[in-house]
């Protein structure tokens, strides 16, 4: 499988898991004005979620969350912001999520959530 097609497959993947245990997905691969992205918003009870999802072959380099340093997690942040000056609710409870996907060939895919992977600095919130 190609890098782009791990990445969609997975994407997919996470969605599907996240929509069977209780997370109701919002939005897929948001981007936003500020040069943000986000693989997928979801609410998890009266928490809204940003979920970034990292997908691989096999597991010979680390954990999949291990490439989510913190340029990709500003990343992450920047669309995070975004998506809440859209919703105009600053006060929203929001945490950031991360989902490993595991897919390996003849196996069934594995995945694994990481809740509340990082934090927003202190100092951003600020301009929301």
């Amino acid at each position: 499988m190609a890098r782009r097609e791990v990445g969609d497959a997975g994407e997919l993947i996470a969605a599907r898991w996240l929509s069977a245990h209780g997370r109701k997905v919002l939005y897929r691969n948001y981007r936003g004005g500020n040069r943000g992205e986000v693989d997928i918003v979801a609410r998890h009870r009266d928490v809204l979620t940003f979920v970034e999802v990292k997908s691989r072959t096999s597991t010979g380099f680390g954990r999949p969350a291990d490439a989510v340093g913190p340029d990709k997690q500003r990343l992450i942040q920047r669309g995070a912001m975004d998506w809440l000056r859209l919703l105009g609710r600053p006060a929203i409870k929001f945490r950031f999520d991360i989902a490993e996907v595991i897919l390996i060939e003849g196996e069934l895919p594995r995945i694994h959530i990481i809740e509340n992977a990082f934090q927003m600095p202190d100092n951003s919130l600020a301009g929301r």
